[in-house]
């Protein structure tokens, strides 16, 4: 018996992302797949294998091949470092904007010292995180999961905010809510800087 066990576990191959149903999202060294908004361009660069977001607003969409870029029910990962002071967001079930902070969807918050008390994980104004989960100047894994009408989001594993859309929602949320759409990354300020990298989807029935 030990030694089919043995067999097994040398003969077993390892699966990729994909072949686990993750795709990636940015191969580490172009923009490919990405738009970056009208607001301020210079504020994305790519600095060994990580997005690095440092200047005045602005957004950048996923509008890549993968799901067409109209996610509905999804698990998005992938990893985030702050520099002290620093603010920045992960938008979901987003649309391309131009100019201005995207209207459609949510935004998830990347803080851990800005002055804005919505730390990570925050779903921004909607079930905010007033407790530090990371901390600057270190990678962190974010894991969003999205399903039907409901939020999960992990910071390292540790869940930080679990919610469910109800089926009325105030009139003044307008377009901030569940549909489907893309995802996008926030330049917040020119005094905060956040880096991205190892991001990766998976596509849920």
């Amino acid at each position: 018996m030990k030694k089919i066990l043995i067999l097994l576990i040398l003969f077993t191959p390892n699966l990729t992302n994909a072949q686990k149903g993750w795709t990636s999202l940015f191969d580490g060294k172009t923009f490919d797949g990405w738009q970056i908004n009208e607001d301020d361009p210079s504020c994305f660069s790519i600095e060994d294998g990580a997005i690095k977001v440092a200047g005045k607003r602005a957004h950048m969409f996923y509008d890549g091949t993968v799901a067409n870029h109209d996610f509905k029910n999804f698990e998005l990962k992938l990893k985030a470092k702050t520099l002290p002071g620093s603010n920045s967001g992960i938008f979901i079930h987003t649309a391309y904007q131009a100019t201005g902070w995207p209207s459609k969807g949510y935004e998830i918050q990347v803080n851990q010292t800005h002055t804005d008390w919505r730390k990570t994980g925050s779903l921004y104004a909607v079930e905010d995180v007033k407790e530090n989960f990371a901390k600057d100047n270190v990678w962190y894994e974010y894991h969003v999961i999205v399903k039907d009408k409901r939020i999960i989001i992990k910071i390292d594993g540790e869940v930080a905010v679990d919610y469910t859309e109800p089926d009325v929602l105030p009139d003044d949320r307008g377009t901030k809510r569940l549909s489907s759409g893309t995802f996008a990354l926030q330049g917040h300020d020119p005094k905060s800087i956040a880096y991205f990298k190892d991001i990766k989807v998976k596509v849920l029935e």
